[in-house]
This record gives C-alpha cells, structure tokens and sequence, in this order.
C-alpha cells in the first residue's frame, strides 16, 4: 500500500468513529429535546404552553446514562469492525506488490555500453552526444510521442553546469520537441537516481504527466583535478567542511584501515563481481538494457580515425582471480589495500527511465516494466562516505514498509570493494542477492549515468528471475548515501 492508500484509510477510519459520536450524542440531544418539547406542551403535551417538572431529576439522569451505555457500545462495535477491516490490509511486500492507477511506472529504461575512460569505444565520444543517442533510443523502444513528455531531467558530475545547455540542445537533438522543458543536477554519484526521483516526484504533486529521468557522464573528457574547485578560506577553516574535499580513494583507504576492511576480502569481493559479470556478458543478460551506438573512435597506436560499433561494455576483464588481484599496486597508500582492480573503474557511459502514472500507461498503451516505490537520501560524515548504502538502505524499506528478507536484488554501487564489503556485512544482506552480475568495479561507474543505469539493470534482472522486489543504492561523494525500492511487473 502507498502513502496514498494509507491516508485515505485512516481519514475513512477517523470519518467513522466521529460519525458514529456525533449519531450517539445527537440520540441524546433528541432524546432531550422530545422531553423538553413534551414539557412544554409540543406534541402531546400541555396546551398552556407552561412547563411542568413531570419528570424526576434522578430518572433524568439514569437515562442519560442508558443513552451514554449505548453509545459507548457503538463506538466499540464500530472500532471493532474497523480493526477487522484493518486486519484484511495487505503489510509488508504483499503491500507495495499492489497495483494503484496512482503508481509512478517505468515503461522504458535502457542505457550505452559503458566503456573504459581513456581507453574504451566512447574516449572520443562527447557526454551530450551519449545522450542525444540514448535518449532517441528511448523514443523509438518505448515508441511513446515525443510530443507527451514534459520534463526531462538529467544527472551529471563532471560537466561544468552539470551539462545544462548541451544536455537541452541533446533532447533536441533526439527528436524531443521545444515543449520538452530539460534541467541537469549534480548530487555526485546519486545524479541519475536523483534525477528519476525529481521526476517521480513532479508527476506525484501533478506538476507533469511524463517525464524522463536521465544520467550521463564521459570521464574521459572531462574527469581530473579541474573537476573539483578549490575551497575558500573560510570553508578551510571549518575542519568538517575541508573533510569535504578529501580524495575519495584516500577515505576509503583509511576507513578500510579504520574498521578492518583487509585486502584478501577486498580482492575477493572485487574478483566475484568481474566473475559475475563476464558470466552475465557471455549469457547476454545485459542485451537486453544496452542500446549500440556507432561512434568515430580514434586509433591511439595510429591515430586513425574510424566507426565502431560500440555494443558492449569494455571493461569487464575476463579471467579474474584473487590471485591475479592481488599483484596490483595499491594506488593510494604503499602498504594500503585499495587499488585499480577492487574500485570502481573510471568510465564513460549515459541512460534513461520513462517515467509516469499506471493509469496514464494504460490509456497510452505503455509496457509497463515496474514501479518506483520510495526513496531516501541521508547524510553520513565525509570521512565516511562510503558507508552512505548502510544508513540510506535502512531508511528506504522503513518508507515501503518492507523488511531486507523481502527484497530480491540488492543494486549496490561498488564504488570501492572496502565500502561494499562492509555496508554488506553490516546489514546483514545475503550476498549472493548483492549485484547478481557484478557491479562497478567489473563494469564501470560513470558518475551521473550509475542512478540511472542501475534502474534498467535491476529491472532486468528481476525479469529474467521471476521475482519482485528490488533495491537501488549507493554511497556519495562529500558524505551521503541514497536508495530506492522498486518492483518488477
């Protein structure tokens, strides 16, 4: 049951005890009145108009005694008949398993291949063009009229302006029409989940009908130190505030020393997800989700210039083992356990979510793929960023109503293994739910796409296993976490 349902249950609930007090208390007054006019000479009684104290006081009051027994005993009858209605309530996951023309839908979610930053098929493709492709991709698959969608919002990082202008002129581009309003946002590595739910929540208030939530991201154009501002002297003073502008790879190595993250499970973790993922790769599981894109790509031993069809993610390594792992180099501490093959890879990529109510769907004829249930954004210490995913998640099946047994698939961004392992362990998540087919780490984390690439990911997943209940997560940048529940139809 939603939000919705719940209120207007409750307004019902209420409407009936206090109709039930008023028909108890107006007994009483009638009762009242028919004596007083009784006394007066009304109906049947004197003519003189003169009242008489026929009736002794203590009669008077054993009756209104009677009346006020009755009418506790019909309240008590109603609130009995109310508990059992309430019993009859679906709780839990029978709850939000439910269908409401209200439901926020998906009708269309897909995204590129992600590829490897610097190096892979998209290192010479802009962000706005990655998303001018993806989001023509979502006009013709969903084969919804351009024309009907109202707001489009998209989630960006490393763009200056999180790509406002060029991701405007990309809707254009994709055949969206003047009327199709567009804004970008920038809440790190949530943005494409923010932008769903900023979406899912103009649709709720009656702001729009149908609206797409987006995110995109090319580090490999624009990923450096030109990235993040230098702070002013008064933020620096603030010793909260500058743990705002610590390297992230840097806090994670300290938090994985900090609460005894060791190497081994580290490597271990980060060795199933690619193993996970080059299974999925070969079995074709994300097919389905991943739109081709032919682009110009530019040879770096020959610098020639040519098309490829870029139709696959790139950066899952075949092959990989603990062992091999545990060759690399930690990258931010000599003897410290983080490093290029247990973090999340730098890459390039973008995706998209159809969004809208159940009932405009059905009137469109729209495929509907699921539905967004809640969400939560939660703020943690910035030193500890990575544990967003354990404070976040927790807060989001409170909203639904659920509990962490009735949940499906777990999406959980694997920003680094350090910060995965620990949030996994802490909630107590069974492990072979957490990223079925690997995660980040094998496949890639372009910043603004993740939120929204790991929508179509677990929508497809849940597919393709027959079950239900899903969750998004992840941790972000400056300390804070978010999370999203959905449900597969």
């Amino acid at each position: 049951m939603d939000v919705d349902d719940e209120e207007a249950t409750e307004n019902r609930k209420q409407r009936t005890v206090s109709e039930a007090l008023v028909k108890a208390r107006g007994s009483e007054t009638n009762g009242g009145s028919r004596r007083i006019m009784t006394q007066r000479g009304g109906r049947g009684g004197a003519s003189n108009g003169h009242v008489k104290n026929s009736i002794d006081p203590k009669t008077q009051r054993k009756g209104l005694g009677v009346q006020k027994v009755k009418a506790q005993q019909r309240l008590s009858q109603v609130q009995s008949h109310l508990a059992s209605s309430e019993a009859d309530i679906p709780r839990g996951r029978e709850s939000i398993l439910r269908k409401s023309p209200d439901d926020i839908v998906v009708t269309c979610a897909l995204r590129t291949p992600l590829t490897r930053g610097g190096k892979g098929g998209f290192k010479d493709t802009a962000a706005a063009d990655l998303l001018a492709h993806t989001f023509k991709s979502l006009i013709s698959r969903s084969k919804i009229d351009p024309n009907l969608v109202e707001d489009i919002s998209v989630g960006n990082v490393l763009s200056p302006g999180a790509g406002a202008t060029e991701y405007r002129a990309a809707a254009l581009v994709a055949g969206f029409p003047e009327t199709t309003a567009v804004k970008t946002l920038n809440r790190q590595c949530s943005s494409g989940l923010q932008a769903c739910v900023d979406i899912v929540h103009a649709i709720r208030c009656g702001m729009i009908d149908i609206g797409v939530g987006a995110g995109v991201e090319s580090m490999s154009t624009q990923y450096g130190p030109g990235a993040v501002s230098e702070f002013s002297e008064l933020l620096d003073s603030y010793p909260e505030a500058k743990n705002c502008k610590v390297p992230m790879g840097v806090l994670s190595e300290q938090m994985a020393s900090d609460r005894s993250i060791t190497r081994e499970r580290q490597d271990a973790f980060a060795a199933r997800s690619f193993q996970r993922a080059e299974a999925a790769q070969k079995a074709g599981k994300f097919n389905e989700e991943i739109v081709p894109m032919k682009v110009k790509w530019v040879d770096p031993k020959t610098e020639e210039e040519k098309e490829i069809l870029v139709d696959k993610d790139d950066g899952v390594r075949a092959g990989m083992t603990v062992e091999g792992l545990g060759k690399i180099k930690p990258a931010f501490k000599k003897d410290g356990s983080i490093h290029a093959g247990n973090a999340s890879q730098v890459s390039d990529g973008a995706a998209a979510v159809l969004l809208m109510k159940r009932s405009t769907a059905e009137r469109l004829g729209q495929s509907i793929l699921g539905k967004f249930v809640c969400s939560s954004v939660v703020g943690v210490k910035p030193l500890l960023m990575g544990i967003g995913p354990w404070k976040a998640i927790p807060v989001a099946l409170e909203k639904a109503g659920i509990s962490k047994e009735e949940v499906d698939v777990w999406e959980i961004n694997e920003a680094f293994a350090s910060q995965c392992v620990w949030c996994v362990k802490e909630l107590g998540l069974d492990e072979a739910k957490v990223n079925p087919n690997g995660g980040a780490i094998a496949f890639g984390h372009p910043l603004g796409c993740t939120g929204a690439r790991q929508v179509s990911t677990l929508l497809n997943e849940l597919g393709r296993t027959g079950q239900k209940v899903g969750v998004t997560s992840m941790c972000v940048g400056t300390g804070m976490g978010m999370a999203a529940v959905w449900v597969k139809e």
